[in-house]
C-alpha cells in the first residue's frame, strides 16, 4: 500500500508492485524510514532534499557544489569599512566655513554678553564709527603735546622752609648736575634748606646758590643729582609778537600743569616788588597763558621746547591783600637775561648789574618836549658821558624801543649784558641826534 507519492529518484525505474500475497521484495538497497536511498553519493545534501514532503518530484532540481579555487584568479579586493579615507574637495571647503560659523556664532555671544554686562543691550550707539586721528591728535613731537611731554620730566615743584611757613613755586632743570633756576621771590625769606619734587612724583633735598632781587632770579642747587634732564635754552631776542608758548609749572599746588598761549607783547616794561623790599625791574615777555600763584620761577617755552622766559608775575584787577588770579596778564624775565644772571650766580655768587652811567629825572614833557625820558644827571666816567650825552638830554628811543618812562630805561638796559653796544636816539634843545653807548657792570 502505497501513500500516493512516487518517491522515485530521477532517472530511477519504478519499482514493480508486489503481487498480493508474493513475499518481500528483491534486495536492493537499503532505504530509510523516509523511502530516502542512504547510499546515494549524488549530491552531499541529497537527503535533505528529497526529505521534504512537500516536494514536487517531477520538478527539476539543480545541486550546486563549490568547485575548486582557480588558482591564477585574483581575489576580490576587501575594503576596510573602517579605514580613514582621503578627504575630498567639498569636506576640505565645508570643514573652514562650518569653523568660521561657529567662531563668528561664539564671538557674537560673547559681544553681547558683555554689552549686556556694561549696560550697553538695547541702548542707542553713541559716537560716529572709527576715523583716522586728525594731525593734532597723534601728538607728533612737534605738537603741544609733545613739547609738554619733552619738557615736564626737567619741570620741578621749589618748596623753602621760612619762619612764616612754606613757600612753594616752580623751577627748571638747567643743568645734568642739578642746578636749578626760580624766582628770588620764591626763595626769599627762606632758611636756604630747600627740597624739589620732580615730574615722577620723587622728591630731593636742595639749597640755594644765590639770589638776586633786583632781577627776581635765584638759584638752587639738588643735593644727589642722578639722571637729571636739563632744558634746552632758546632765544628771547628772536621772539614775536603772536609766537605760541606754553606755561608749565604748579600753580596753586597743582604740579606738572601746561596751559597755552601766545607772546602777547615784547619788552614790556615791569616793576614789582613787595613794600619795604628791593624794587624789581625788568622788559618782560607778556603772555596770555594762563599763570597763576605757584607757577613763578617755572619755564615758558615756545613751539620748539625751548625756554624763552621764567614766568614772574602777573595783572590782576583784585584789590590789595586779595589773592590774585589769572585773567590772561602774565610776564615773564626774557631767558637770555635770566641765563646770564644765573651764570653769574653759579661763577661768583652774585649777578652784576647792567648800567648806562646816568640819573633819569622825568619824562620829557617836563622839560618841554613831547616825549622821552630826561637824563638828570650824567657820571663823569660812565658809559652815557663816554658817548657824549649830557644832562639835560632826553632819551627818545634805545636799542629801537622808544621811552615814554624813567622805568622803560631802567629796564631796558637792565635786559642787556654787560658791554653790549645800543643806539641811543636822543634830543638836545631842539635837534635830535644818535650816540652808541658801550653798557657797562655796576661796581657794586
Amino acid at each position: 500500500m502505497t501513500d500516493g507519492w512516487d518517491w522515485r529518484q530521477p532517472g530511477e525505474a519504478p519499482t514493480p508492485a508486489a503481487p498480493p500475497g508474493a513475499g518481500a521484495p528483491p534486495a536492493g538497497p537499503p532505504t530509510a524510514p523516509d523511502g530516502v536511498h542512504q547510499g546515494s553519493a549524488t549530491s552531499p545534501w541529497w537527503s535533505d532534499a528529497l526529505a521534504d514532503p512537500w516536494r514536487d518530484p517531477y520538478a527539476p532540481a539543480a545541486v550546486v557544489v563549490p568547485g575548486p579555487v582557480d588558482g591564477a584568479a585574483e581575489p576580490e579586493p576587501v575594503v576596510d569599512p573602517d579605514a580613514p579615507g582621503r578627504p575630498t574637495l567639498r569636506q576640505l571647503l565645508l570643514i573652514p566655513l562650518i569653523t568660521a560659523l561657529l567662531a563668528g556664532t561664539l564671538g557674537g555671544a560673547l559681544g553681547y554678553a558683555f554689552a549686556v554686562r556694561g549696560g550697553a543691550a538695547g541702548g542707542p550707539v553713541l559716537g560716529a564709527g572709527s576715523a583716522e586721528a586728525p594731525a593734532l591728535a597723534q601728538r607728533k613731537p612737534e605738537s603741544l603735546a609733545g613739547v609738554a611731554q619733552r619738557v615736564l620730566p626737567s619741570v620741578v615743584t621749589v618748596r623753602v622752609a621760612s619762619l612764616g611757613g612754606t613757600s612753594e613755586g616752580s623751577g627748571f632743570i638747567v643743568s645734568a648736575d642739578g642746578y636749578v633756576i626760580t624766582n628770588d621771590h620764591v626763595v626769599a625769606g627762606g632758611t636756604g634748606k630747600a627740597s624739589v619734587v620732580f615730574n615722577d612724583g620723587s622728591t630731593a633735598a636742595a639749597s640755594v646758590v644765590g639770589q638776586d632781587p633786583e632781577s627776581d632770579i635765584a638759584v638752587i642747587k639738588v643735593a644727589s643729582a642722578t639722571n637729571l634732564r636739563p632744558v634746552e635754552f632758546g632765544d628771547s631776542d628772536a621772539l614775536a609778537v603772536g609766537d605760541p608758548v606754553l606755561a608749565i609749572g604748579s600753580p596753586l599746588s597743582l604740579a606738572n600743569t601746561v596751559t597755552a598761549g601766545i607772546v602777547s607783547a615784547l619788552d614790556r616794561t615791569m616793576q614789582a616788588g613787595d613794600p619795604g623790599g628791593p624794587t624789581r625791574y625788568y622788559a618782560a615777555i607778556q603772555t596770555d597763558a594762563a599763570v597763576n600763584h605757584g607757577n613763578s620761577g617755572g619755564p615758558l617755552v615756545d613751539s620748539a621746547g625751548r625756554v624763552i622766559g621764567v614766568n614772574s608775575t602777573i595783572k590782576s584787577l583784585v584789590a590789595d591783600g586779595q589773592e590774585a588770579g589769572n585773567i590772561g596778564l602774565a610776564f615773564a624775565i626774557p631767558i637770555n637775561q635770566a641765563k646770564r644772571v644765573t651764570q653769574d650766580i653759579i661763577g661768583t655768587g652774585k649777578a652784576r648789574r647792567t648800567v648806562i652811567g646816568a640819573q633819569v629825572g622825568g619824562t620829557g614833557a617836563a622839560s618841554g618836549g613831547t616825549g622821552g625820558v630826561r637824563l638828570a644827571s650824567v657820571e663823569p666816567s660812565g658809559p652815557a658821558a663816554g658817548a657824549g650825552l649830557r644832562a639835560g638830554d632826553v632819551i627818545l628811543r634805545l636799542a629801537g624801543r622808544p621811552m615814554t618812562d624813567p622805568t622803560d630805561l631802567i629796564a631796558l638796559v637792565r635786559k642787556f649784558a654787560p658791554g653790549s653796544v645800543v643806539t641811543v636816539e636822543y634830543r638836545r634843545g631842539s635837534s635830535r641826534q644818535n650816540a652808541s653807548v658801550t653798557l657797562a657792570a655796576d661796581v657794586k
